[in-house]
């Protein structure tokens, strides 16, 4: 198997092995500019890849933002009471917060301290935390855009 049929070689190749004398020789500079254009490719197609997962990327969240519309324009109600919903659970979530900080105030020192109490403290607030934000992304990217002030004149 040689060089070029292996894909994970390299983009280029230094021949390290003694000259002899009835090779041309190249001087530094050569070698340097040769060296530069083939890393100028390198990063050519680089550039090419990254452009073209950015495309890609975009494309997927162009897709999903679209069904996404889609649904919430066939459960414009549901759409709506996700919203109220979220508005709520964000209310939920800052005195859940606020709960947070002042536990963590009132035990800091024993948390700092002691590898039990701060295990403690993460069991304790961790997986709610972690659900709670989980149920308010999902609410939310369903709920519709309008606040729920407008919807209410409507």
């Amino acid at each position: 198997m040689s060089v070029e049929d292996n894909p994970l070689s390299p983009m280029f190749r230094i021949d390290v092995s003694a000259k002899s004398e009835s090779s041309p020789s190249m001087s530094n500079e050569e070698l340097t500019v040769q060296l530069l254009r083939q890393m100028l490719i390198g990063q050519q197609k680089q550039t090419k890849l990254l452009s073209e997962l950015v495309q890609q990327n975009a494309a997927m969240h162009k897709q999903r933002a679209g069904e996404l519309q889609q649904w919430k324009d066939a459960h414009p109600e549901l759409s709506r009471a996700c919203r109220r919903a979220a508005e709520t659970l964000s209310e939920v979530q800052t005195e859940f917060l606020q709960s947070i900080t002042e536990e963590i105030d009132d035990s800091g020192e024993h948390l700092i301290e002691g590898e039990y109490m701060l295990n403690e403290f993460i069991d304790r607030f961790g997986p709610r935390m972690a659900h709670l934000n989980g149920i308010l992304q999902v609410l939310a990217q369903l709920g519709t855009g309008e606040p729920v002030a407008e919807q209410q004149e409507l």
